[in-house]
């Protein structure tokens, strides 16, 4: 397939797990895929992956890969990074904001007056802040254009209590967020969406069913997907000539797949939670709260 030949997309925090998995499924639809991280060589973190291997696989999957060190708190290389786009590209056609700290201390079962403030901090900086940051700058390409789509990585948390205190907010606040700038672009051209990811078999993952209390019996394969799921429900997503409809809106990818007919990488589906984890506040285009 080759629906993105010829289209530029930025997929934030995609040395492994979700933004890796996204930055392959845009490649087999033969996009242009820019990929930042912190992790530049293999080796270099004590997870597995790296911008070089994920440049590696988005080349061999039919895409043409850039790797792009960046460290997300850095303002002035968020900016130096989309000077390089308009450069080189000339424009920009997607947006994945899937980049997000994730300390230790996240899933420690303990009070938020328990952990330390730097560290959990770093989880709305770079979730929140930079994400806001990174779509401002894609916004001032996106709208002369008058295309694109900025997409942003959220979950049920957004709802729903999981881990702590700050990743809820962060992710609460990315569902508004992405409301709030669909209204703004409305007319532009472009759209705005965030996404509700259920879990995920990523590298960290995999590491916390070991370790994290609780998880090993909460989660199973027919609940959780591949990285790589995510990333198919965005292509989808830019492919849609009815884009610009869900603009605004918090869409649970579970339920984007069925209505675009899509399967994880193994063929199987992947279950809606709204019934038990919660549903969406933000309508595509809503003014009012429409949640439970």
């Amino acid at each position: 397939m080759s629906g993105l030949v010829s289209k530029v997309a930025l997929v934030t925090g995609a040395t492994r797990g979700i933004g890796k998995g996204v930055a392959c499924a845009l490649a087999e639809q033969g996009a242009t895929v820019y990929v930042t991280g912190r992790t530049v060589a293999a080796g270099d973190h004590a997870l597995p992956g790296s911008l070089e291997e994920t440049v590696a696989e988005v080349n061999a999957r039919g895409g043409c890969g850039v790797a792009v060190a960046l460290d997300l708190l850095d303002d002035a290389q968020i900016a130096a990074l989309f000077e390089r786009i308009a450069r080189d590209e000339g424009r920009l056609d997607l947006l994945v904001n899937n980049a997000m700290a994730i300390p230790d201390t996240m899933t420690q079962r303990a009070g938020f007056w328990e952990k330390p403030l730097a560290g959990e901090w770093q989880i709305w900086e770079t979730g929140m802040r930079a994400a806001y940051i990174v779509a401002w700058h894609a916004a001032r390409i996106m709208v002369p254009q008058g295309s694109g789509l900025i997409a942003a990585l959220s979950g049920y948390v957004g709802v729903t209590y999981t881990y702590d205190v700050v990743f809820g907010t962060t992710k609460t606040a990315t569902d508004r967020m992405m409301r709030d700038m669909g209204h703004e672009l409305r007319d532009t051209g472009v759209s705005a969406v965030s996404l509700w990811q259920g879990f995920t078999y990523t590298e960290r993952a995999t590491e916390n069913l070991k370790s994290v209390p609780g998880m090993a019996n909460q989660l199973n394969s027919a609940v959780g997907s591949s990285p790589e799921f995510p990333g198919r429900v965005i292509a989808a997503l830019a492919m849609d000539p009815d884009l610009k409809a869900k603009s605004g809106g918090t869409f649970i990818n579970a339920e984007l797949a069925a209505e675009y007919g899509l399967t994880d990488t193994d063929g199987h589906a992947i279950p809606s939670l709204r019934a038990t984890r919660g549903a969406p506040l933000w309508d595509a285009g809503a003014t009012t709260w429409t949640g439970p």
